[in-house]
């Protein structure tokens, strides 16, 4: 998540009849890197063991200030004491708490989703609708909710049970492969938080799309194109995961289909199709906004010049405040607690949001960037600046400062 404020600023860019400076990162030890193969077989630099990129920075007038110099505390040093604070609140912590609550709103929404399709055999306008948004809510609630904490094996601590969920939640609700998903969300995504080439997040991007067609009209496509790129990456994974794969997404949508036309009555394979693109896309748009709000715009680095990993992710991951719709769909870790799911990305939604005035207290006491912005801040920058921030490649950040 990303920190209020404006996002950073080019080197020598004006603002306010003030010119501001892009400090520079410097004493950073690169840290080593392994050849990892990825699903496909193609090979990719993924972080060696053990370090792991830290918090996003948020919106608003991000200036990066110099960091005082910490004389015999290192960035692991930070880290460490950092985390002993959350393992501390995690063992006192219930399993309601670490991974109850969020197993409860996935159920709560599995049985909602009898009473979404039999709203939608009434031919009055408000029952009709509250159909929708009763199987749009949990559609999203499914497959962004569930499909995230699953690729971080959040929804529970058996092995065996994380590997099923993560079938269930991200192939058949959500019509992706797991490989893919968890290698390019956890490995690359989480791995290298806002390194260009790498995690910065420039797979969200359309270039040649203008800003309202991105912003308001490309987010309804989301549901047709995620089984298209799904289907494109197959190519990339072993016969058996893929065949897997495939039976399992015509399955979700068979089984949403079916559901349309024998309990919900639709009387037409057309009208049922459309009824399908209307609840999958009817949260696409804060989904796309959030996803690109909380890390684009941020300060970006380079892959063999980047801070270590607690920088990392106060630098480049911002949170958006509580919204109670949001909260439930996406969960806590994708809106206002991402800084706090980038540092310890193995928590639940609702763990992440225990620690999260730890966190931020301990970020802010260390006089690291803690970044919070509104949605309605972001959306008005990337309108404002969408050729800089969506069009062209973003500028390496460079800090003074930070050893």
């Amino acid at each position: 998540p990303l920190e209020d404020g404006d996002p950073v600023r080019p080197r020598g860019q004006q603002v306010n009849g003030e010119v501001s400076g892009v400090p520079r990162l410097t004493g950073m030890q690169n840290p080593s890197l392994r050849d990892t193969t990825a699903p496909g077989g193609s090979r990719t630099h993924v972080m060696a063991e053990g370090w792991e990129p830290g918090p996003e920075l948020g919106d608003g007038d991000l200036t990066l200030q110099r960091a005082p110099q910490r004389a015999g505390q290192p960035e692991e040093a930070l880290m460490s004491e950092l985390s002993q604070l959350v393992q501390k609140v995690v063992k006192s912590s219930s399993w309601w708490e670490r991974h109850g609550v969020d197993i409860s709103i996935l159920a709560c929404s599995f049985l909602l989703l009898p009473a979404g399709f039999l709203c939608l055999r009434s031919a009055q306008a408000i029952p009709f609708l509250a159909g929708v948004l009763i199987l749009g809510v949990v559609h999203h609630t499914l497959t962004v909710k569930g499909s995230h904490l699953a690729s971080h094996n959040a929804l529970t601590e058996s092995k065996s049970w994380s590997k099923v969920w993560a079938i269930f939640f991200i192939e058949l609700c959500s019509a992706f492969t797991v490989e893919q998903a968890t290698y390019n969300h956890v490995k690359i995504h989480h791995g290298y938080t806002n390194v260009i080439g790498l995690g910065d997040s420039s797979t969200w991007k359309i270039p040649f799309l203008n800003r309202y067609v991105y912003m308001f009209m490309a987010p309804l496509a989301v549901p047709i194109l995620t089984p298209l790129v799904a289907l494109g990456l197959l190519r990339n994974v072993e016969w058996k995961a893929a065949l897997r794969t495939l039976c399992c997404m015509f399955l979700g949508f068979y089984c949403h289909y079916w559901l349309l036309l024998h309990i919900s009555g639709f009387q037409s394979p057309w009208s049922a199709l459309l009824c399908m693109l209307l609840t999958r896309s009817l949260l696409a748009h804060p989904y796309i906004h959030v996803n690109i709000f909380q890390h684009i715009g941020l300060p970006m680095f380079a892959a063999d010049c980047r801070p270590k990993r607690i920088h990392l992710m106060s630098l480049g991951v911002l949170n958006l405040p509580r919204n109670a719709l949001l909260d439930w769909s996406f969960g806590h870790s994708l809106i206002s607690c991402h800084v706090e799911h980038h540092l310890f990305p193995s928590l639940s939604d609702n763990m992440c949001l225990k620690i999260k005035p730890i966190v931020s207290q301990f970020l802010k006491q260390k006089k690291l960037p803690y970044n919070e912005d509104t949605y309605s801040s972001r959306l008005w920058l990337f309108l404002q600046k969408y050729e800089e921030l969506m069009v062209h490649a973003p500028p390496i950040t460079e800090l003074v400062g930070i050893q």
